[in-house]
């Protein structure tokens, strides 16, 4: 299994069409969000999009991207249902990091983490450097993972 990084100017109408379905069937309606999943991030030149297909739909999926200006950041991380518990999300993290350091050398990585995934998180390095908070009703706590390169 091999994850495929693209910009959104590479992606064709049906792998961005099966990323929005599986993120949508994932952040929306699995996680009961009502909230506008695709926004502008999405489709700025500089955003990587990570994925697996498997099959015809979304495996796993994170973007990296620059977050005011200040950080490299990792989002909407997800593994569909059917291939939790796989090892699938810790290579798609590991992928992610290595996405944001080569990209961004000079930013630390910044991850907004659901506050039951910290451990795991934890596990890569990252460090929590606010406290906890509510992001569409699920609780949250910024972290940062301090760029080697920087």
């Amino acid at each position: 299994m091999n994850l495929t990084v693209k910009p959104f100017s590479a992606l064709t109408t049906k792998e961005l069409f099966i990323i929005a379905k599986g993120r949508i069937d994932v952040f929306v309606v699995e996680q009961a969000c009502a909230y506008p999943e695709l926004d502008e991030v999405d489709c700025h030149s500089a955003t990587q999009h990570l994925y697996w297909f498997d099959v015809e739909r979304l495996g796993a999926y994170a973007r990296c991207y620059v977050k005011n200006e200040q950080y490299s950041a990792i989002g909407r991380v997800l593994i569909n249902e059917s291939q939790r518990g796989s090892g699938l999300a810790h290579k798609l993290v590991k992928q992610a990091i290595a996405v944001c350091i080569e990209q961004w050398p000079s930013k630390d990585v910044y991850i907004g983490a659901q506050t039951y995934l910290l451990d795991f998180y934890r596990g890569f390095g990252f460090t929590a450097i606010a406290q906890p908070y509510l992001e569409d009703g699920i609780e949250h706590q910024d972290m940062i993972l301090k760029n080697p390169s920087a």
